[in-house]
Parts: C-alpha cells; structure tokens; sequence
C-alpha cells in the first residue's frame, strides 16, 4: 500500500535518530542522550496550570482549543497553532493510508466532533490525504449504517464498541464497501478485533492518541501487519518506564508510555505520562515503515475505566455522590456489556431521588449511567479495600 509521506516514515533508524535530537535541542534545548534525565510532565501541571498557563506562543497564535472530558472538575485544555493542525493532520493522513485509504477513498467518520479531539482529527487528516470525508459523528445509529451502504463508504473511523454497534443494523455486510476501519478512544482486545471483523467485512486497525500530546494519529496500525501501531516519531519521541520508579525500560518490556513533541508548537510536552501502559518494538515492519511500534494499550496506570470513550474516575464519582446530602458513602460501580456498548450502574445507598442523582452525574462527568438507590445494607462490605468498582466486561 502507498505510504503518504515515504520519505519521512522510511528513514533509516540513524536519520530518525539524527532528526529526533535536532528537533528535541530545538524545542527544549536538551541532548537526546541527556533526555532520560530530564523530569516528567503529568496531567496535573495541565490542571494546575488550568487553561493557558504552559501555552509556549500567545493566545492569539492559537487557532483551535480541543479539551478532555474533565472528569476531575476542569478540563484538561489543548491549544494548537496552524503548524500544530497541519502536523496533525500529516499524521492522521498517515494513519489512513497505513489503512489503505488515498485520494477519492470514501471515510465515513463516526468519531466525536466538537472539544473531543477524534472527529476533527481524522476529518482534516481524511482531506489531506484527499479523500472524501462524511462527517456523521456520533448517534443515530441506524442511519449510519444507512449511510455505510448507500454512499459505499471504505473506511470506517469510530470507537471499536460504535463499530459493533452499527454492526447491529447492517442486515447484510455483504453490501457494504468497506475495507478498513481505525478504531480507537478506548482499549479493545483482539477477540474484539474478530469480532468487528466478522461483522462488518473489513480490516479492523489500532490508531492510538491522546488530546495533551495531539490527539489521535499519535501511532497507527498498518493494514500489512497489523503488528503494533507505528509512532510518528518524528513528531514524538517516545519511552516506555518503569510506572513505579521512572526509570527507562528495554523495548520489548511493558511499562508506562511517555510521550515527548518535537514539533508542537502551541503546547509542547517533555516528557509527558500518559498513564497508558505499553511496550515498543524497533524491528522492521513487514510495510515498510522504519517507525517504532507500540502495542496495543495494555491498560493505565491508574484506576479510570473508560466507558464509551468517555474517562471516568471513581474517585470523581464518590465526590459527585458524597456531595448529595440524602446519600450515604457506601456505593459500587458496575460495568457491563451486555450488548456491544459498556453500561456503567451506579448503586448506592440513601433516599435521593435516583433520576437527580443520574442529571448531576451527567453533569459533572458527562456521562449517561444508570443509577440505583438502594436501602442501607444493600452495598457489600469489605473488611480490607473497598471493591468499589466490579467489571463484568469480558476480556
């Protein structure tokens, strides 16, 4: 398959690395090899810094605010220059061509769009490759698969729960065009992958990416090998450390990924934790591509669940609920999959009025839950930690 900007995803190692270290000493004047050294940057600088406070241009340079979900009260705030979007919009290009899209290729795109950086990434990535975008975004869901027959859409861009979710309304994948999909947002096993797969006819794909660094197009799988998602390790310089001590691991190892970039304009991050836990891979591809690969998203380093996209933290949730006077602070969280589609119930104990606890819930997370208000006694008690959060999710 063609590779949108071969001569950058094929450097030889030696180049990358050559170029690696110039961009590194230019955005933050360190040495390649002194960069294990430097300190990390966390998701807490950005809250504390709350909104502007890290930007490296002035405000006004900035075209574009992208946000995460603010499940710990504020947002975490993006900003991008016109150089930050046009990068952007290289790597997810680059994501779509791994995918086997190029110019004309129809991309149906089911991702969010709005301060959630998934739709308008892969949208402008989409036309940079020049082709041609159907800019659904998320619900309706019949009309979606609607869409996939009638306009002969090839590439499906969506979260890999959405994609069994339209799968339900296509009665026949026989008359569907589609050949690819890039699914991301939320962690996905390869028994899904199947699964997708079986139902919808195409070749389901890995993008992997997160709003601080850019968004998604960070590393994409390429529809060769499907053997680990490729860095574009021009545009960041990735590790993978020890979560525990910091300290740097072998490729091969699983640990934390820690993410540095090298072109960002707006907002660049020196080592950044991602909190995602992963390993790397340098051996060469099979497509061509002499870009690190990371595996799939093994899991985080803390304990947020992530439901349909959206992050959530329990901690966040027992703060919404201990500030409503009739509940008591005893709860459990449940998470589901009854369909293709993770549910999450809260129960909890008091005499509130379960839909008021549902509406603050939404608002505070941004969340559809079910809520369940129990009498006292109802939640199980532990002697030791509280399991406040059971997954019923298959794995």
């Amino acid at each position: 398959m063609p590779i949108f900007q071969p001569e950058l995803e094929t450097l030889p190692r030696p180049e990358l690395e050559r170029l690696q270290g110039e961009r590194l000493r230019e955005r933050f004047g360190v040495e390649l090899e002194a960069l294990a050294e430097q300190p990390f940057r966390m998701k807490s600088d950005l809250r504390d810094a709350y909104p502007f406070g890290l930007l490296q241009v002035p405000l006004e340079e900035c075209v574009r605010i992208h946000a995460s979900s603010g499940t710990r009260g504020k947002a975490t705030i993006v900003a991008y220059t016109r150089a930050d979007l046009a990068a952007w919009a290289d790597c997810c290009a680059r994501a779509l061509a791994a995918a086997g899209a190029g110019p004309g290729t129809i991309v149906h795109n089911a991702y969010g769009y709005g301060l959630f950086t998934g739709g308008l990434g892969l949208h402008y990535g989409a036309e940079r490759l020049g082709c041609t975008v159907v800019p659904v975004s998320g619900g309706n869901t019949p009309r979606q698969a609607q869409l996939l027959e009638d306009l002969g859409a090839e590439i499906l861009c969506c979260t890999p729960s959405y994609a069994l979710a339209i799968a339900d309304h296509v009665p026949d994948p026989g008359r569907l065009e589609l050949r690819a999909g890039l699914f991301g947002a939320e962690p996905w096993t390869e028994g899904l992958r199947e699964a997708i797969e079986s139902a919808l006819g195409l070749a389901a794909l890995d993008i992997y990416g997160l709003s601080e660094v850019m968004g998604p197009g960070v590393s994409a799988e390429c529809a060769e090998a499907r053997d680990g998602a490729h860095v574009n390790e021009d545009h960041f310089l990735v590790e993978v450390v020890d979560p525990q001590s910091g300290e740097p691991l072998p490729d091969g190892e699983a640990g934390e990924l820690v993410c540095t970039t090298l072109t960002k304009e707006a907002l660049p991050l020196l080592r950044y934790r991602t909190g995602d836990l992963a390993s790397l891979t340098r051996e060469p591809c099979a497509c061509g591509r002499t870009f690190a690969r990371m595996s799939r998203v093994l899991g985080r380093t803390d304990d947020m669940l992530i439901i349909r996209g959206v992050n959530v933290f329990p901690s966040e949730i027992e703060r919404a609920l201990l500030a409503t006077p009739e509940l008591e602070p005893h709860y459990q969280l449940v998470v589901e999959r009854p369909g293709h589609l993770d549910e999450l119930t809260v129960q909890v104990e008091g005499a509130a009025d379960a839909d008021a606890v549902r509406r603050r819930l939404h608002s505070v997370l941004g969340l559809t839950a079910r809520v369940e208000v129990v009498p006292a006694g109802h939640v199980p008690r532990s002697e030791g930690k509280a399991l406040r959060v059971v997954d019923r999710r298959s794995t």
